[in-house]
């Protein structure tokens, strides 16, 4: 008689996910007009002109910001140029921030993680809070090779530096 082998493996059943809900074109044109006003104000801050000089920047320049939208998904993208002479690919372009639309009036907001995934923040807030949340937390802006906008840690290090040199001052002598 045959000896019947039991299976690691075990059938389940799987219910296909809700579908998600379409985006009003109201609401496109709405969250289109307002990313389109925080673009305008990170342009100044962010895009970098390549030196003219040949000197080349391997990380690249931010040349572009932009957005667009995919299903219920609105992308914040920035777009980096290359003046590598070797390099594969003169541009690369890469979202940084996303806005998911989870009905009426709620929005869902992620950040691209440096592991390269969405980490979902925020879930159902509404679109004025979003907004809010993106203009003041570096954390939903463009990278920036641009030394200006690091003052907060120039400041930060220069504190640290004076705490140093003054506990270095009044450290008594040794051999006294």
């Amino acid at each position: 008689m045959a000896k019947h082998k039991s299976s690691k493996y075990q059938w389940v059943y799987s219910p296909k996910a809700a579908p998600k809900p379409k985006v009003p074109d109201e609401v496109k044109l709405e969250v289109s007009q307002l990313a389109q006003a925080l673009i305008d104000e990170w342009k100044p801050k962010y895009i970098q002109t390549p030196p003219i000089d040949g000197k080349y920047n391997f990380f690249g320049y931010l040349t572009e910001i932009f957005t667009k939208w995919h299903r219920s998904f609105f992308y914040f993208v920035y777009k980096l140029e290359y003046r590598v002479p070797n390099a594969d690919s003169k541009y690369r372009e890469q979202p940084f921030t996303r806005l998911e639309y989870a009905g009426p009036g709620k929005f869902n907001l992620a950040y691209m993680r440096h592991t390269g995934s969405w980490w979902e923040v925020e879930q159902e807030r509404s679109l004025a809070s979003i907004f809010t949340l993106i203009r003041e937390n570096n954390l939903y802006h463009p990278p920036s090779n641009n030394p200006d906008l690091d003052t907060d840690m120039e400041e930060i290090l220069e504190a640290l530096r004076r705490e140093m040199e003054s506990e270095l001052l009044d450290i008594p002598p040794e051999n006294e």
